[in-house]
């Protein structure tokens, strides 16, 4: 009978620890936290990687109203010998938004990675997170932070 307890216990934490489908339907994966910084599912032509420099990757923006926008702003330089391509930009949450680069940036040549924050609802200290995923050496998987204190209006 405590073989069978056992037993038991053993597949109830074997299926708790996978990720249910996001949809009915869909099949259950194990997804890391955050997708952006996963190693990407196709190989990648490591030849044409390149070199990206970030004036910085932590901004403190201060304070401001709640129900303001917050424009923020990343500037790198592709310090490589390679056109650096932005793949692609996630925010950590629904309030900020943010957009690549739409050309390539050529060697030597400076680049921004521009967002905006929502602070409707979000009363507080926020430190939030956008990963950026691009054709760099060492990891392709950048993360940017900000922070922001939004005040009651």
């Amino acid at each position: 009978m405590k073989k069978i307890i056992f037993g038991g216990l053993l597949a109830l934490g074997a299926i708790a620890c996978t990720t249910g489908p996001e949809r009915p339907g869909e099949q259950a994966t194990n997804t890391p936290v955050n997708p952006a910084l996963a190693a990407p599912a196709t190989a990648v032509d490591s030849s044409n990687f390149t070199h990206i420099s970030w004036e910085k990757t932590t901004i403190d923006y201060g304070k401001i109203k709640e129900g303001d926008s917050l424009a923020v702003a990343f500037t790198f330089t592709n310090t490589g010998d390679k056109p650096l391509v932005i793949e692609s930009v996630h925010p950590a949450c629904g309030c900020t938004a943010a957009e690549p680069p739409k050309e390539p940036i050529l060697p030597g040549k400076t680049g921004v990675i521009k967002g905006s924050f929502n602070s409707k609802g979000r009363v507080g200290i926020n430190n939030k997170t956008i990963v950026v995923r691009a054709n760099t050496l060492g990891s392709m998987a950048h993360e940017l932070h900000f922070r922001v204190e939004v005040e009651k209006s």
